[in-house]
């Protein structure tokens, strides 16, 4: 069964189908906002908020759409409520040394150092830059469905992209030389 056949048979009230769309993406729901968050604890508490809201919101989908770019959309709100509501506890200044400690261990080997700088410059960028990167390059949608998801065109996504890359590659290297 596809995603957009499971989702149509929770919003028609098969509860129980929702745990296998919860298996096909609560990793990547995990890690896309994990990337956001930069804090592996929240990020846990938040992708379980997306698979309630899910639940909850069920009606909200729409027959024919594609479930992927709906429950990125889930994940994108559940996140900006959450900044939000915790705005007062979160400033724009991100400790990059502290950085390590916060983020999800893809594997016990310790990172290496150009991956270290990697997400240390991912870091630095401002939230919708990291959000762009983090769809397109760890997520890799399609730029279609980001725009879709963020309510924009094709070309301004390619656009942002390549100002984020951009900026991106002149952190990194701006790290690389110290």
């Amino acid at each position: 069964m596809t995603d957009e056949m499971i989702m149509e048979a929770v919003k028609n009230g098969d509860l129980q189908q929702a745990s296998t769309l919860f298996e096909r993406y609560n990793k990547r729901i995990f890690n896309f906002l994990a990337r956001l968050a930069m804090d592996r604890a929240l990020a846990e508490d938040l992708t379980q908020n997306v698979f309630l809201r899910i639940i909850k919101y069920r009606g909200s989908y729409k027959e024919g759409a594609r479930f992927q770019s709906w429950i990125y959309q889930v994940a994108r709100n559940v996140f900006s409520d959450h900044y939000q509501a915790h705005k007062n506890k979160y400033s724009d200044f991100v400790d990059v040394e502290k950085l390590k400690d916060n983020m999800p261990e893809t594997e016990d080997e310790p990172w290496e150092e150009k991956e270290k700088l990697l997400h240390r410059s991912m870091a630095m960028l401002p939230d919708e830059q990291r959000e762009l990167l983090v769809l397109t390059r760890f997520q890799h949608m399609k730029y279609e469905e980001v725009a879709q998801i963020m309510n924009t065109t094709v070309a301004n996504i390619k656009v942002k992209v390549h100002r984020a890359v951009a900026k991106l590659r002149e952190y990194y290297f701006e790290l690389e030389k110290n």
